[in-house]
């Protein structure tokens, strides 16, 4: 399934979209292999602590609405899904998002792993797949994006990333109006120099824990 995109697209050119690709592929592979020993390691520690298994595959939505498989480290009990619901009344977010501070479903490494965004680290092989670039709009749940209108759905223009100028103004600690808007601040302005400078900012806002929960 695919998501009708509504507006107009911006026209960048060719050459940056090719560019923006090989920095993925190389400067991603690079960061994959340099936290590969932290996965294993976090991986593990999730395998002992939990004894289930300790990467995760959930179902997002990628550029144009093309759904893909993006892997995590488990940070949830393995029936979380199923309690979403029971819990909807603790959501603590505003717009089509599900977010809890202290999450009941987390394992007792859960909010570690979270707050140091380790988690995502297993989002690098996506970057290198292809499924998602290392920046864009963080890719969102499907059952978020039917929600969507068509200023939202302007996100979808774009690779769908690790970082973002969401990851590096507040994340979680902002409204889901400003989240959009940062989302098409980016769609409007991205560059493969801002590209850079965004990865850049985003070290200190990981090591600060910025809105990570």
């Amino acid at each position: 399934m695919q998501v009708a995109i509504r507006v107009a697209e911006r026209e960048v050119p060719r050459w940056w979209w090719a560019l923006k690709r090989t920095i993925d592929v190389v400067l991603g592979s690079l960061l994959l292999v340099l936290a590969a020993p932290i996965m294993i390691l976090a991986g593990i520690a999730i395998v002992l602590v939990t004894g289930g298994s300790p990467f995760f595959a959930q179902e997002r939505v990628g550029q144009y609405g093309r759904r893909f498989k993006m892997f995590k480290l488990r940070t949830m009990v393995k029936n979380a899904h199923e309690l979403r619901d029971q819990l909807m009344h603790l959501n603590e977010v505003d717009g089509p998002v599900f977010k809890i501070r202290r999450d009941p479903r987390l394992h007792p490494l859960g909010g570690f792993l979270r707050r140091t965004s380790i988690d995502e680290l297993p989002n690098l092989l996506n970057v290198v797949r292809g499924d998602m670039a290392l920046v864009g709009p963080r890719p969102a749940l499907p059952c978020e994006i039917e929600h969507y209108d068509a200023a939202a759905q302007r996100r979808l223009q774009v690779p769908q990333g690790i970082t973002c100028l969401w990851q590096i103004n507040g994340r979680s600690g902002v409204s889901f109006e400003h989240w959009m808007q940062l989302d098409n601040e980016y769609v409007d302005t991205w560059t493969p120099l801002t590209d850079i400078v965004i990865v850049v900012k985003t070290i200190p806002a990981v090591l600060r824990k910025d809105g990570a929960h």
